[in-house]
């Protein structure tokens, strides 16, 4: 075979071969491709789904919040759009443009920082500011920055400023209602979210509709109406501000509830703060609502409501009297009144709520055991505390962070009968305000317990309020007669007392002071050193229109006396200004 033939022959086994390793690269590139567009198509097809197609939230807006101007309702808590401005460093192409322009039109919403990150080569999203304004964005929009983007978002806004701060609360960065109303109501508020599943741009921009596409409309929040009148809110923070600054005190609490609803009229807290600007405030005790949040020993005016359970169970009446000597033995251990005076045989009810005389609330206590405070009085009187009055348990007020106080059971621990003679004049048991209010509420208006609420009904899309009817918890408290004889009987201590002078004539206005003293820790014993002052009380002329509860908290003042000094100057001021304010007609 000549060299021709021989480079011939080994020329064909080569291009065989080749043809031998072509047609199996492209079986490999067959099978392959079978493999994705066939085995693997479902895979695949939904990783392009999720590459190609975003699923936007559509936000809802929060609903807003309104008092009443009489029946109008007024803003209390609005909605501000406002964008975040975000960068996408892969696709900025002037990174000096863009902080130009945030420090020119962004200005003091920047995150601090942010400049640092527009460089980077991992990083998608740069945050660059927040609560931009509608008009800053769109400045920014019209300068056309490339990988400059914007996510629209609102915050709240308070026409009122900082009136009724803690009952409100405010909304974090993150959207979330935090304390008061806007805590305890956050979901209804909130409303619920939509979505917008649509092909997009690397700017999250939509950009066609296709059968992928879906959209799911946004359910905006509740529009809310309190029943807050804003006139008795603003006097009511007023009042309180004045007033404490006459006892030398600086913190406090001022409740005003319609008895025959339940409804709040006002709640007011001093120290308060600007929901505004709820990241400067220090002490987060300054955003709890202390009307429902903070239970403590009410002191005597709890007198009032063991003379109801008195009245009630028939263990005294309004003509019972009894030996007052200015002390009583318990079980051993001497309990007094607070003055000595008046120390004479023959002291009435009456005189029980206007001297606020200790032994005179044991001596009901006990009646109700039959003569002795013994295990079937205190049964009664925790009967009537947790079953009726309500202490022990939340209200159920459109409030977060309510608290339901301590009530420690007839046949609990050491001690018993001393304690619960203790608690028959506000010690040895911790409630808040608002049960303590509410349940004087049912003891005055003839029986009935209404559960406390902060909202009057909902804005409908015509504007018209869509009222919610009062809750009836329980109507029978107490009986009316026993209601209607102690609803007298408080108006008599107040008006033969200290304050009995301060009313004006026609109306029947009734009250009782408490003064609680603090335990020092060091001692365990209580004392006068410091003390809360409460007032607690009604008025009206037929029938009682409102009930009114104060608390001091650290009056400089005085000592021993601060629900006199310090508590019912409040409430005179109050009373006697709702009087005019609610255009009560006096009683013939």
């Amino acid at each position: 075979m000549s060299w021709f033939q021989q480079l011939s022959s080994v020329m064909q086994s080569r291009t065989f071969v080749l043809r031998l390793l072509l047609l199996l690269i492209l079986a490999v590139f067959a099978a392959r491709l079978f493999y994705i567009q066939v085995i693997r198509h479902d895979y695949y097809s939904e990783q392009a789904f999720q590459t190609q197609v975003s699923k936007l939230t559509i936000l809802p807006e929060r609903g807003k919040v309104y008092a009443l101007d009489g029946d109008k309702p007024v803003p209390l808590v609005l909605n501000q759009t406002v964008y975040t401005v975000f960068a996408d460093p892969q696709e900025i192409e002037n990174e000096s443009a863009v902080r130009a322009a945030m420090q020119k039109i962004a200005g003091g919403e920047m995150v601090d920082g942010y400049e640092e990150f527009l460089s980077s080569d991992r990083l998608r999203y740069v945050v660059m500011a927040r609560n931009v304004s509608q008009t800053q964005a769109e400045k920014l929009r019209e300068m056309k920055l490339a990988g400059v983007g914007f996510q629209k978002s609102s915050r709240r806004v308070y026409p009122e400023g900082q009136l009724g701060a803690q009952m409100l609360g405010y909304v974090n960065s993150e959207g979330e209602g935090q304390y008061g109303l806007e805590g305890k109501m956050d979901t209804e508020l909130k409303g619920k979210a939509g979505l917008l599943q649509t092909v997009t741009d690397v700017r999250q921009i939509p950009l066609t509709i296709g059968r992928d596409d879906a959209s799911i409309s946004a359910e905006d929040g509740q529009d809310m109406v309190l029943t807050i009148d804003r006139g008795i809110q603003q006097k009511a923070e007023e009042i309180l501000r004045t007033g404490l600054e006459r006892a030398k005190a600086t913190k406090g609490s001022l409740l005003v509830m319609d008895p025959n609803t339940g409804r709040i009229m006002a709640m007011a807290n001093l120290p308060t703060y600007d929901p505004a600007k709820y990241t400067e405030v220090e002490d987060y005790r300054q955003f709890q609502n202390g009307t429902v949040s903070d239970p403590y020993e009410v002191g005597s005016v709890m007198k009032v409501l063991s003379m109801g359970v008195g009245l009630d169970t028939g263990a005294v009446n309004v003509n019972s009297t009894f030996d007052n000597t200015g002390s009583v033995s318990v079980d051993g251990t001497i309990i007094k009144n607070v003055e000595e005076d008046p120390i004479y045989p023959g002291t009435s009810m009456t005189d029980v709520l206007e001297y606020s005389l200790n032994t005179g609330v044991v001596y009901v206590l006990e009646q109700m055991g039959g003569g002795n405070v013994n295990e079937k009085s205190r049964q009664t009187l925790h009967d009537y505390y947790v079953n009726r009055y309500r202490f022990g348990q939340n209200t159920g007020i459109e409030q977060a962070g309510e608290q339901p106080g301590i009530i420690i059971g007839p046949n609990e621990g050491q001690g018993r009968n001393v304690r619960y003679a203790n608690m028959a004049f506000g010690q040895g048991m911790n409630i808040t305000m608002i049960q303590t209010a509410a349940a004087f509420s049912a003891a005055m208006n003839g029986g009935t317990y209404y559960q406390p609420t902060l909202i009057q009904g909902t804005l409908d899309e015509k504007g018209e309020v869509q009222e919610n009817a009062p809750k009836v918890v329980s109507s029978a408290v107490l009986s009316p007669p026993a209601s209607n004889s102690l609803r007298q009987m408080t108006f008599e201590g107040r008006n033969k007392g200290f304050f009995g002078d301060k009313d004006p004539k026609g109306y029947i206005v009734g009250g009782k002071t408490g003064t609680s003293q603090i335990i020092d820790p060091n001692t365990g014993r209580y004392t006068d050193d410091n003390s809360i002052g409460s007032y607690l009380g009604f008025g009206g002329a037929d029938k009682p229109e409102y009930v009114i509860m104060v608390r001091v908290e650290d009056s400089k003042l005085t000592t021993g006396y601060a629900g006199t000094v310090a508590a019912g100057p409040i409430f005179n001021d109050m009373s006697n200004w709702l009087i005019q304010y609610l255009r009560i007609p006096p009683k013939n």
